[in-house]
C-alpha cells in the first residue's frame, strides 16, 4: 500500500462521464452486510441497475470482492460479470477466462485443517472456506477478536512471508500474501474493455484501501463507502448512497 496519508475524503463523487471503467466491492458496498455472508439480500432492481451500468460502459465494470466467483454469479443471476474473487486470488476476465493464484511452498489443506481445529469447540465464529482463503467471522462474538487475532498469527507463524492475515469488518481472513483488490484492479485496466479509461472504484471495507491507492495513483476516482478516514477521495453515506448514485450516472446517461 501506498505511504500517502489517509484523510477524510470529499462528500459526494463528481459526475461520471462516458470513458470511465468501474469496480464495486459487494458486501458493505453494493449490499448491506448480513449476520452471516449467506444472508445477505440481492434485489432484482440492483441487478437491473448494475446490467444497464455494464451496457453503457461496453463491459468495464467488475466485481471485486473477499467472496469467490462462484458466490458472486449466485447473488447476481444472469450477469457473469469480470469478477475478482478472494481478494484477488481468482479472477475471470472479461473475456471468461479464469486465473488463480494458488499459495506457493505452503500446506495449503494441512493449515486450513489446522484453523478449523482451533476454533471448531468456540461458539459464535463461523469459518468460510473459499478455497484459496479462509475466513473467520466473529461478527456474532466481537469480544473474539483478539483471541482469533491471537490463534491465527501462531498457526501461520511457520509459512513466513507466504500467507497473511487481511483483516475486515468483523472478520480476519488466512489468504496467500502478494494479491489483492489493488493488484487485481491493475490487471483488470491492462485488458479490453478497461484499458484506456479511468478508473472509479467503490468500497467500505479496509480491504478496499488496496484498491483505493491504486485507482488513485492511475488518476482515477476512488469512493469510500461509509465513516471513517480512508485512501479514497470520496465518500458515499451507505449502501442506499450507492444505489442512488448509481441510478442518477443512468439518469444522466440517458439509459
Amino acid at each position: 500500500m501506498s505511504d500517502t496519508p489517509d484523510s477524510m475524503p470529499a462528500a459526494r463523487p463528481p459526475e461520471v462521464g462516458a470513458r470511465q471503467a468501474f469496480f464495486f466491492d459487494v458486501d458493505g458496498t453494493l449490499l448491506e452486510i448480513a449476520a452471516t455472508p449467506s444472508g445477505v439480500r440481492v434485489e432484482e432492481a440492483l441487478i437491473a441497475t448494475i446490467r444497464r451500468l455494464h451496457e453503457r460502459t461496453g463491459g468495464a465494470v467488475a466485481f471485486i470482492s473477499g467472496r469467490n466467483v462462484a458466490d458472486i454469479d449466485a447473488l447476481f443471476p444472469g450477469l457473469r460479470l469480470p469478477i475478482a474473487g478472494q481478494h484477488g486470488l481468482e479472477r475471470r476476465d472479461a473475456a471468461g477466462a479464469l486465473h488463480h493464484h494458488v499459495p506457493q511452498g505452503v500446506d495449503w489443506p494441512g493449515l486450513k485443517a489446522r484453523i478449523h481445529t482451533a476454533f471448531s469447540d468456540v461458539e459464535g465464529l463461523l469459518l468460510e472456506d473459499k478455497g484459496l482463503s479462509l475466513a473467520v467471522h466473529f461478527r456474532q462474538q466481537p469480544a473474539l477478536e483478539g483471541r482469533v487475532a491471537e490463534t491465527l498469527q501462531r498457526l501461520i507463524a511457520g509459512t513466513g512471508d507466504a500467507v497473511k492475515l487481511q483483516p475486515g469488518k468483523c472478520v480476519l481472513e488466512v489468504k496467500p500474501a502478494g494479491r489483492d483488490k489493488g493488484t487485481a484492479i491493475a490487471e483488470f485496466m491492462n485488458e479490453p474493455p478497461f484499458s484506456g479509461r479511468k478508473p472509479v472504484f467503490v468500497g467500505d471495507d479496509t480491504t478496499d484501501e488496496y484498491g483505493f491507492r491504486v485507482v488513485n495513483e492511475m488518476g482515477g476516482d476512488s469512493v469510500k463507502v461509509g465513516e471513517g478516514k480512508s485512501a479514497a477521495r470520496w465518500r458515499l453515506d451507505d449502501v442506499q448512497a450507492v444505489h442512488d448514485w448509481l441510478a442518477d450516472i443512468l439518469t444522466a446517461s440517458g439509459r
